[in-house]
């Protein structure tokens, strides 16, 4: 198992979510070739450029999602 220091979270979560994200996202929009025998192919091109093009955007957008968050939530404790 890696051992990367916790300071670096955040970008091993980023890391992470793109390529689930990105992964769910390639399987829809290959699911016609399914049909051709081509779907994994296909696929992993898809989620290849998927995933190169979401690691920046998560990583840029998360600082600014948080931060609306906090704007839009209460603390209850």
């Amino acid at each position: 198992m890696l051992r990367i220091p916790r300071r670096h979270g955040h970008f091993v979560f980023g890391v992470i979510q793109a390529g689930l994200t990105s992964a769910v996202a390639a399987a829809i929009a290959c699911a016609p070739f399914l049909a051709e025998s081509t779907f994994l192919e296909h696929w992993l091109v898809s989620w290849t450029i998927a995933w190169a093009t979401m690691i920046p955007v998560v990583l840029l957008a998360a600082p600014a999602i948080r931060r609306l968050v906090n704007l839009m939530t209460v603390a209850t404790d």
